[in-house]
């Protein structure tokens, strides 16, 4: 059985397989705890980017449980 990969508590990045650090949050938590997915391609054009403070593109948790 897969598991999620770890988010980034700051900024919502998604992280790649095996990847447990964020790599523009170093210090800030990560979690496989997350749900929702969105993949964010123009962050200046998109809505959810602006909810998200999002800017850059990427693929995001839309929530992320830090416990």
């Amino acid at each position: 059985m897969a598991t999620n990969p770890f988010a980034c508590g700051e900024c919502h990045l998604v992280l790649g397989d095996g990847v447990d650090q964020c790599p523009r949050h170093p210090s800030a938590k990560v979690s496989s705890d997350w749900t929702g997915y969105v993949i964010i391609i123009q962050p200046e054009r998109s809505e959810i980017a602006a909810r998200l403070k999002v800017d850059q593109p990427g693929k995001y948790a839309l929530k992320v449980n830090i416990r």
